[in-house]
């Protein structure tokens, strides 16, 4: 019987059909920031920007080989898995047909279109991604199509492994530290289960965002469960349970080598990137190098390997990046700041501000009925602490406020 690594090196050379393997770079930037030899394997430069078309190619390709008659392929997906199924029917010259939902943002449908061509047809259903699936799985069904599936797929987790063999064939000596992100689990499940065979000592560490955080949820519970809410900002890794293949490959990992990425954090993060290295990460793809920071100490001195996933980011989500970035780092702050209504007062406020406090939103609400009104305003600055003298200024003057930047509920009706 064929082993694990013997499949994922023969997904891997199968590849190079379609794409030379993505560069594994030394990044300067961040050696230096953490006395390490820290490596980028960067998967945002494969031709859909993802690691999604790998698995997709090796369970079409695998598919192919055994019924090469097979008419259609199908897949549910508003991201990356899309563009790489899409990607894929076109090399193979099969038909897909990608299901996704209504409310998938333009530039997705338009880019998924852009690599599938004529070999694909996309048909919008749904207003959630549970409702787009069953729409595929019914199609599925009635027109005998193949069904794809993102993650949870023995094919697809050999296929995500191609990035682990390229990684050890692309290295004199195994790293000390792979750092991947996990989503369904294909990625991570491909990693143990090569590395497990080729590279056992080398340590791995498993990255979830806190607003999707299913393998930490399946482990506490000794098997895959269903979050009850999920944050979809950092939609690449967002998923509300884990595949059950991945997770019977993952059921063993210690609880503390997965590690959690806060949403806003991670944006500070795709920041740095952009701004230092001009490396542009979508949120999920930004999840390995954002948890350097929490593994300093285990890394120093190191050969430490991230794996930015995807690159797919829409830069028309760049303000709303930035923003986030700017409240998590405690530089911008929003607040309800009750005015008296009288003449000067809106002028005693100003004049408490220093001089690298700057006014990002104002909105003053009069009735005239009242002796005070309301004022949301929201506040830049250039270091966290000038808020502290800004509220001490506030406090000694006896305004009364509200600072509502961690408000969830508040944020999404103002800001």
């Amino acid at each position: 019987m064929t082993n694990f690594a013997e499949k994922a090196r023969a997904a891997e050379m199968a590849l190079r059909l379609v794409f030379p393997p993505t560069p594994l770079q030394r990044n300067d930037h961040l050696s230096a920031r953490f006395d390490a030899d820290i490596y980028l394997k960067r998967e945002d430069l494969s031709p859909v920007r993802s690691y999604k078309i790998r698995g997709a190619f090796n369970a079409m390709r695998k598919v192919l080989a055994n019924n090469p008659d097979q008419g259609v392929f199908v897949c549910a997906s508003a991201g990356n898995h899309a563009q790489g199924v899409a990607f894929v029917c076109r090399h193979f010259g099969v038909k897909g047909v990608i299901f996704m939902p209504v409310t998938t943002p333009q530039q997705k449908i338009d880019k998924t279109r852009v690599f599938g061509g004529d070999a694909i047809e996309i048909r919008l259903t749904g207003d959630y991604f549970d409702d787009t699936l069953a729409s595929a799985q019914a199609y599925c069904a009635e027109v005998e199509a193949h069904f794809l599936a993102p993650f949870d797929d023995p094919d697809v987790i050999e296929g995500q492994a191609s990035v682990a063999v390229e990684v050890l064939e692309a290295l004199e000596n195994p790293p000390d530290m792979v750092i991947l992100p996990v989503g369904g689990g294909g990625l991570s499940a491909g990693f143990l289960s090569y590395f497990n065979e080729c590279s056992p000592n080398t340590a791995l560490r498993f990255v979830e965002p806190k607003g999707g955080a299913s393998l930490t949820a399946a482990l506490a519970a000794g098997a895959p469960v269903t979050l009850p809410k999920v944050d979809t900002f950092v939609d690449g890794a967002a998923v509300a349970r884990i595949g059950a293949k991945p997770f019977e490959v993952l059921k063993n990992v210690p609880q503390n080598d997965v590690l959690i990425a806060p949403e806003d954090r991670i944006c500070t993060t795709m920041l740095e990137m952009l701004n230092v290295e001009g490396i542009v990460l979508e949120p999920a793809g930004a999840l390995s190098v954002d948890v350097l920071p929490d593994l300093a100490e285990q890394i120093k001195g190191k050969t430490v390997v991230c794996v930015t996933s995807g690159g797919n980011f829409d830069f028309e989500r760049l303000p709303e990046v930035k923003e986030r970035a700017q409240r998590y780092s405690g530089i911008k702050k929003y607040f309800i700041l009750r005015l008296p209504q009288r003449p000067g007062a809106l002028r005693d406020f100003l004049e408490m501000l220093g001089p690298e406090d700057d006014i990002a939103r104002f909105e003053y609400l009069k009735k005239s009925a009242r002796n005070f009104g309301s004022v949301l305003i929201g506040i830049e600055t250039k270091n966290a602490e000038n808020f502290a003298k800004l509220f001490g200024k506030l406090d000694a003057a006896g305004f009364v406020y509200q600072d509502i930047t961690e408000d969830e509920l508040l944020a999404q009706f103002v800001l």
